[in-house]
């Protein structure tokens, strides 16, 4: 019975939503017919006169203090108003109406059941994620010493920030040291070397570390029983320290490669040691992850060299081979590069599979893999695309297929079709990115741009359809489409990523909400009326008792009331004096 009882009512309460969201204009007349009915038993007429002559009396000093308070108050809300939306980039007011109000009204939210049962959509979407704004590795990163630091060299601005550089270097001492780096001279000297903000201080360390290693030990090997042979043997050479001075000192890409192949020989044998001590202590372990990622690291940069003079073939290769080797170390995302490669050697097939094995609902996404996907599925329909062609006849499906892969795109970063587009002037990648921030598009168009350009037609396609993309999600800071809701966060981390001559693309832009428009109007309007009633109050007076006859009259023809001041010619507005009943004689 309490079941049944339950269900009735959430029937019944269904029933009311819907009639008021579908029918609120049946409402709206039932209830003026209502009135109009019992005008009579409510005293509607008598009121109104009522109303008309407690106003006709009114001062103007109770005109003065109106307005005077309304201007008070409406400038308290808009000041309200105004902090609330620099602090969390939203109308209060709105969000009271779009939180509490609109359920009430029987807003529903149709997108909510298409968010949960998204094919290509994340999982996780209902969670938040904490790490929102967590900035990555840019696994594109270009190199100081040839690339950055000669753009200083050029232009004189600095292309990096001091925020992207602190980022590198805790990335460089978690990655390149670890806790017994102290019984080693050379890799305590680069624990420190990691430290230093004064490039040149890291690079004279690195030359320090390098000239211990110089160094010759004597072991005696007796052959023997009367004499000793000494055999000299040299310690192992800093593979950080190459790994230093191949990021900074070197100043083309092919010094940097010949002294990262250098690190690849020390850091090879210092990872073959350490990998037959590892589980002799937990401090063997830490050695042998650090031996780990220092190789692994060495080989990711020596086949972005390959990659940079030009021997693709040979990069893919190694990258193949390195994600291999290691296929738990994701965190370098060596796929983003293996894509990068495999689009500049127009292998479409094997771009297909690499992204067939990450562009999985468990994975993170990013925008390498997101336009990526787009650009393959353009690829399909984009040489025979026509806007006109399509609006007349239709999206084929494949053609629809290109669409919403490139609308899955730019709801992930909206930042990317601008650049694209060549609609926003590029700058070199930092070394860090925020993932559907402006730092992650940067980064991505500057290496894929010249892909999308080499198939025919893909530009365009995007140029049509990207911005249809901002239609299907009607509210992009309170919920997502097939992704999580835009962070709001991502303007603030930009900033600090992206150097301070570029201008940062904000999305969604914060336009000032309808409310604080109309309270900054309504403001405006009623200090504007308390200044007119303070300096002109007698004018203004007769003007608000104009304005209320007018009103007052408007509502009695609207009624069919007979008039409460037969005449009202005279300018005040004062009736005549009432003629006697009796004729004179």
């Amino acid at each position: 019975m309490a079941e049944a009882g339950t269900g009735f009512l959430e029937q019944l309460k269904s029933c009311i939503v819907w009639s008021w969201t579908y029918l609120w204009t049946v409402w709206f007349f039932i209830v003026l017919f209502l009135v109009y009915i019992l005008r009579v038993p409510l005293k509607i007429n008598d009121n109104l006169s009522t109303v008309s002559m407690f106003l006709n009396t009114l001062t103007p000093k109770f005109y003065v203090a109106l307005t005077g308070t309304s201007s008070l108050i409406s400038g308290l809300i808009l000041i309200f108003e105004w902090w609330y939306f620099r602090k969390y980039g939203t109308s209060f007011i709105e969000q009271v109406s779009v939180s509490h109000l609109r359920p009430l009204l029987g807003g529903v939210d149709n997108n909510s059941s298409n968010n949960s049962n998204s094919s290509n959509g994340d999982s996780d979407s209902n969670r938040q994620s904490v790490s929102e704004c967590k900035v990555w590795r840019n696994p594109l990163n270009l190199f100081r010493g040839a690339e950055y630091n000669r753009y200083t060299w050029v232009t004189g601005r600095e292309p990096l920030t001091y925020y992207d550089m602190n980022l590198s270097a805790q990335d460089h001492q978690t990655f390149f040291t670890c806790d017994s780096d102290h019984l080693r001279p050379a890799d305590a000297i680069m624990q420190k070397a990691w430290r230093e903000r004064n490039p040149q201080a890291r690079i004279s360390a690195a030359h320090e570390a390098l000239e211990i290693n110089e160094i010759r030990s004597r072991v005696e090997v007796p052959l023997i029983a009367s004499s000793t042979i000494w055999e000299i043997k040299l310690l192992p050479k800093c593979a950080t320290a190459y790994i230093l001075l191949a990021e900074e000192e070197a100043t083309t890409i092919a010094e940097a490669e010949k002294l990262f192949k250098q690190a690849l020989k020390a850091g090879d044998g210092c990872y073959r040691r350490s990998q037959q001590l590892q589980h002799h202590g937990s401090q063997y372990e830490a050695q042998h992850r650090r031996d780990t990622n220092v190789l692994v690291y060495i080989k990711r940069r020596l086949a972005m060299c390959a990659r940079r003079l030009g021997r693709t073939r040979e990069a893919v290769k190694m990258m193949r081979d390195l994600m291999k080797e290691f296929p738990l170390l994701s965190m370098f995302n060596i796929h983003e590069n293996l894509l990068e490669a495999l689009l500049e050697l127009q292998a479409y097939a094997d771009v297909q599979a690499v992204l067939a094995k990450y562009d999985d609902i468990s994975l993170p996404k990013s925008a390498t893999i997101c336009y990526t996907a787009a650009l393959l599925k353009a690829r399909a329909v984009s040489d025979k695309f026509s806007p006109e062609a399509a609006s007349r006849r239709g999206l084929s499906t494949a053609e629809m297929n290109a669409v919403e892969a490139i609308h899955r795109a730019v709801e992930f970063n909206p930042h990317v079709p601008k650049y694209l587009l060549e609609m926003k002037s590029l700058i070199l990648p930092p070394e860090h990115i925020l993932k559907r921030g402006d730092s992650e598009a940067i980064a991505y168009a500057f290496f894929h741009l010249a892909h999308w350009k080499r198939v025919e037609g893909a530009l365009n396609l995007l140029h049509c359809t990207w911005e249809g993309t901002f239609r299907m999600i009607p509210y992009p800071l309170e919920k997502g489409h097939l992704f999580y809701p835009y962070p709001i966060c991502t303007e603030t981390a930009d900033r600090e990523l992206l150097p301070s001559f570029h201008e940062v693309s904000v999305y969604p832009k914060k336009e000032l909400p309808f409310f604080i428009l109309f309270t900054a109007g309504l403001c405006s309007f009623t200090a504007m009326l308390a200044l007119l009633t303070h300096q002109f109050p007698e004018l203004m007076g007769v003007f608000a008792k104009a304005m209320t006859d007018i009103f007052c009259s408007a509502e009695r023809r609207a009624w069919n009331c007979p008039s409460i001041f037969p005449c009202v010619e005279d300018g005040l507005g004062i009736p005549p004096a009432p003629q006697s009943q009796h004729s004179p004689n």
